[in-house]
């Protein structure tokens, strides 16, 4: 199997921050999503959502869902990887706060780095580390307080997230790997139908006497979760995934938490950081600092 790792370009590199942004709103999303909905059955009608997105997409693009029977082994595996990671995600991000989960979970461009360099040979000169390195100064300064171990009543939740955000890692590499074989629209549609059934009998099992609320602010978590990232942004980052490393990918990332804490102050009250701006700076410097050097070493 070859494996596509291709420059960042203008355009690949506008698309993958335009995930990033909207990841961002993801742990806000989460957490206005479960005042009314238990942590499987809103994974489970997250997905739901976001395979009926994809689906009317590569009706659209006219791509055939019918996959080989050699590939279904792989699929196989990447949905119970992913259901997993969303578990992990969601019913820590009940035990945290938004904030606090949006920066957790962005530990997996550290993770994805790792499991691309020992898998598709995607390997890290020291200037991708060292934009990496910026933009995670970035973070930790956003957070500093958040991920104190003060907070004492925060780390179930966080483990769990950071557990997520491991194991998210490991899924884009393994994702990089089927799509070179496969068309974007089968994975990711495959990866969610086929979890589906592990979330609704997780659900039944363990959320049988959970009072369900469907408020607006449910509702509107529930679509932003299915329709803007488990649809939109899924479908452009699989595409990527296929022509581009994970590592190259993972480094726009760290824009991500910047744009969740903004939004966990504006929607859900929560206090912002004034460390704000210069870990924005940070954050920006990483990301042009890995892309810059990537772009010098192709030349």
């Amino acid at each position: 199997m070859t494996i596509r790792n291709e420059a960042v370009g203008l355009k690949a590199g506008a698309l993958v921050l335009l995930t990033s942004v909207l990841w961002g709103g993801n742990p806000v999303a989460i957490k206005m999503g479960l005042d009314g909905i238990p942590p499987a059955a809103l994974a489970g009608l997250r997905f739901l959502l976001g395979a009926l997105t994809v689906w009317v997409g590569a009706l659209f693009a006219g791509i055939p869902l019918r996959v080989p029977k050699s590939e279904w082994k792989g699929l196989g595996g990447l949905a119970l990887l992913f259901a997993l990671q969303i578990w992990l995600l969601n019913a820590g991000t009940e035990h945290t706060t938004a904030s606090r989960s949006g920066v957790v979970v962005n530990i997996y461009p550290f993770s994805t780095a790792l499991f691309a360099h020992l898998l598709v040979g995607d390997r890290l000169g020291p200037g991708k580390w060292l934009g990496l390195g910026f933009s995670f100064m970035g973070v930790v300064l956003l957070f500093w307080e958040s991920v104190s171990f003060a907070e004492t009543g925060y780390l179930l939740g966080d483990a769990m997230v950071a557990l997520s955000g491991i194991l998210l890692g490991l899924r884009q590499v393994v994702i990089k790997r089927l799509v070179q074989g496969l068309n974007p629209y089968q994975v990711l549609l495959w990866q969610a139908l086929l979890s589906l059934p592990l979330f609704a009998a997780w659900s039944a099992f363990f959320e049988a006497d959970f009072e369900y609320n469907f408020s607006a602010a449910v509702v509107a978590g529930l679509l932003y979760q299915g329709i803007a990232v488990a649809g939109l942004c899924f479908i452009i980052l699989v595409f990527l995934l296929r022509h581009h490393s994970p590592g190259r990918l993972g480094v726009f990332s760290f824009v991500t938490p910047v744009v969740g804490v903004l939004l966990s102050a504006l929607l859900l009250d929560e206090s912002l950081s004034p460390y704000v701006l210069a870990s924005m700076g940070l954050v920006a410097l990483g990301i042009v600092v890995a892309n810059r050097v990537e772009a010098a070493r192709e030349e």
